[in-house]
């Protein structure tokens, strides 16, 4: 009776899906544009989290970076990519993560292997795109793309498999094609994509604000959402929040939003203590080991450690009385 009894509440209380809720923030005006912080690891999603943002993104050149320390070109694997996911997206099961899936690892197969493991780690969306698989960073000059054929493969190969698992996880569809062969081009294989199955449109390193309006001009009519990629510091069109709004997008992921500050301040912090001797000469005297854990769970933690300890002591002290 209590194991049927656990079953029941596990069927009643089953929480809503990210990828459901990521569903019906894009349908939401009120909602959209999305402004997505790029996350990297358990360090910078934890702050994040802690600034509450709605939507996170988890970038694979921050993933290259972080677990490889290498540059974004295409070293990162299937499996590292997921394992990050799954660690990001559970930090906080409520939080809807969009993840980079790159071109899906290889054939038709890898991408089904691909969706398979994004979708057991919780992942609420991811976008898939059409360079080849020895790919580089969308902000790199040099890309190649492969045939279109080949890329909408990848799409329905994607498709497919989220329709066999039963799930409503988002399709992204990514194109480096403006770089390569034009906006025009970029636009069909983007056009057969979402003709394809894919949910939202994301057309990479767009250097003009008029292509990105006319994106949105294209795709908002047919109730497409359009991404938008924005890196400090790269050629791609400054636009801001309230701009996107005006323009119609849907989604702004900032890929650098965590990696490229972190990456500062470490260095200015290391190379002041280079020179100086003294750990805490960068510091403004609030730091502190517990203030620290405390954006890492630390209450909960311990709220939880405490409140088991409470429950087996009157356990036991329960079933002693019982004998």
């Amino acid at each position: 009776m209590e194991f049927n009894k656990h079953i029941a509440l596990a069927a009643c209380e089953a929480p809503l899906r990210t990828s459901t809720k990521l569903r019906k923030m894009l349908a939401d005006e009120s909602k959209v544009p999305l402004a997505c912080p790029g996350v990297y690891d358990g360090l910078s999603t934890r702050i994040a989290l802690s600034c509450e943002f709605p939507v996170l993104y988890l970038t694979g050149a921050g993933i290259s970076a972080s677990r490889t320390g290498m540059a974004d070109l295409g070293l990162t694997t299937m499996t590292e990519m997921a394992q990050t996911a799954a660690l990001v997206c559970n930090l906080n099961p409520d939080v809807p993560v969009i993840v980079d899936a790159d071109t899906g690892y290889g054939g038709t197969l890898n991408v089904s292997r691909t969706v398979k493991e994004y979708i057991r780690a919780g992942v609420a969306a991811f976008h898939l795109e059409d360079q080849v698989v020895n790919k580089k960073c969308g902000h790199l000059e040099g890309k190649e793309v492969v045939a279109l054929d080949e890329y909408i493969s990848r799409i329905r190969a994607a498709v497919k498999t989220r329709e066999q698992l039963g799930s409503d996880i988002v399709v992204i569809a990514r194109t480096d094609a403006l770089a390569v062969t034009g906006f025009d081009d970029a636009l069909t294989r983007l056009k057969a994509a979402v003709a394809a199955g894919a949910d939202v449109a994301f057309m990479e390193a767009i250097k003009s604000k008029d292509e990105a309006r006319k994106l949105c001009e294209i795709f908002n009519p047919m109730g497409v959402p359009v991404m938008y990629g924005m890196v400090q510091g790269s050629q791609a069109a400054r636009i801001s929040v309230s701009e996107a709004k005006q323009m119609g997008l849907s989604i702004i992921v900032y890929a650098g939003m965590c990696l490229a500050p972190t990456m500062r301040a470490v260095k200015q912090a290391l190379m002041a203590f280079k020179e100086n001797g003294d750990c805490e000469f960068y510091d403004d005297g609030k730091s502190s080991p517990k203030e620290f854990f405390k954006t890492f769970g630390l209450e909960d933690l311990q709220r939880f450690d405490t409140q088991v300890k409470r429950e087996t002591a009157k356990v036991l002290k329960d079933s002693a009385e019982s004998v």
